[in-house]
């Protein structure tokens, strides 16, 4: 993953000893850490850019911080009710079936239209 950061531009080039192994700084690992952070709160890269663009610049308002943070918030809310429709549409469907011996199914009923 580390390269694929570096290749974006979240990180840059590390340096390497001369039998080529990455010498991180403490710079670099502070950055891995924020983008681990990032990802673990589900941000997509292109937040997670913008995001360590605006961590790096202290002229920034917390404005547009917390622009992408509500944005991706409402786009979490937003998948979680997409989820919970499904839940609800599986629980609906198993109630349905009688996971007997028979062959007849509401499940499979149900993919098949």
């Amino acid at each position: 993953m580390i390269r694929h950061y570096e290749t974006l531009g979240l990180l840059t080039s590390v340096h390497r000893s001369d039998s080529g192994y990455r010498l991180y700084s403490e710079a670099d690992v502070h950055t891995l850490r924020f983008i681990k952070r990032a990802r673990d709160l589900g941000f997509s890269m292109h937040d997670i850019a913008g995001l360590l663009s605006l961590w790096h610049d202290r002229k920034r308002s917390s404005a547009q911080v917390k622009r992408i943070a509500q944005r991706h918030l409402a786009q979490l809310r937003e998948r979680i009710e997409h989820l919970q429709a499904i839940e609800r549409s599986l629980q609906r469907l198993s109630a349905c079936c009688h996971g007997d011996d028979r062959p007849d199914c509401p499940i499979l009923d149900d993919l098949a239209r």
